[in-house]
């Protein structure tokens, strides 16, 4: 008798429609973000919570710029139900690689592909583009996320894609969004608050990774170690630009971690004007460990 019931059991939830299924049987499967760098993973986070799994094919300490399209990665993107990525050619080396491996939800005009540049006002947008002019990008300064109204913009977009993949959970993630966007804007008026007496501040850059950041804290950038975008510093360069600001010399030199040390010792040593690395994304130095103490740290290192 009780083999026989166990039968009966058994072959009914066989034939039962997978929708009858309680809600709690398919709410352990998190909603897979593929993040090509660390702040958009950290976004994803923020936004999704414990519903998401949020993984970053760059560190901190890598040039978005260059990076291969490892086996692991294609394993990685394959798995997802989210790209979000910067955009705006950043990726340009490795990421079509990635999406003629990935699925067709993750491709361009899906819910699943989320590119930040699209959705923000982009600076450094080049009338006229040709080789002669370095490693430009057409559609602008790729380096967005350091200004965090952007994280804000991007934010909403991310949590109504969330809820478009994962409908169910779709009030979870835009109170998730709700409270992300409240403390954002709060932090916002304290880093602006403590970074007033940056502003006029002339600043010099490795390579043009801060410009989004300089712009919105109101700083001068009076120049560039590189010669041109992604052209790595030149001594006649370098000789020129000390010259150039001779007169006026920068607060600040400042670089991430992932670019060369020697061009902006060389140059701080030339003119007694600090250096500084700043941490640029997540993991960028210890005490950068999400989007909140990223800010928290750069704004306190320029001071």
């Amino acid at each position: 008798m009780n083999i026989l019931r166990f039968a009966v059991i058994t072959a009914f939830f066989a034939v039962l429609p997978f929708s009858h299924i309680p809600a709690f049987a398919a709410s352990y499967q998190k909603v897979k973000v593929f993040a090509c760098e660390p702040e958009w993973a950290a976004l994803a986070q923020e936004i999704g919570g414990d519903k998401v799994e949020a993984f970053s094919a760059t560190s901190a300490t890598q040039n978005p710029h260059y990076i291969r399209a490892r086996p692991s990665l294609i394993s990685k993107v394959r798995k997802a139900d989210l790209l979000i990525c910067s955009g705006a050619s950043l990726e340009v080396g490795w990421l079509p690689v990635l999406l003629k491996k990935a699925s067709s939800d993750l491709q361009p005009g899906s819910a699943g592909y989320l590119m930040a540049a699209n959705l923000v006002t982009m600076l450094e947008v080049p009338v006229v583009v040709d080789r002669s002019m370095g490693d430009i990008h057409p559609e602008g300064n790729p380096h967005l996320h350091l200004n965090p109204y952007n994280l804000i913009i991007v934010g909403e977009v991310l949590a109504d894609r969330l809820s478009e993949i994962d409908p169910g959970t779709a009030s979870f993630y835009k109170n998730r969004f709700q409270d992300f966007s409240s403390r954002m804007q709060k932090a916002i008026s304290r880093w602006e608050s403590e970074a007033a007496e940056l502003k006029g501040k002339p600043v010099v850059v490795h390579h043009k990774s801060f410009s989004y950041l300089i712009d919105w804290l109101g700083m001068k950038g009076v120049g560039a170690l590189e010669p041109k975008p992604g052209i790595p510093p030149t001594a006649s360069h370098l000789k020129n630009l000390l010259q150039q600001l001779r007169n006026s010399p920068a607060d600040v030199i400042i670089r991430t971690p992932y670019d060369p040390a020697g061009a902006s010792e060389w140059f701080s040593e030339k003119t007694g004007t600090r250096a500084v690395v700043l941490p640029y994304t997540i993991g960028g130095d210890s005490q950068s460990g999400d989007l909140f103490a990223l800010f928290d740290r750069i704004i306190a290192l320029l001071k």
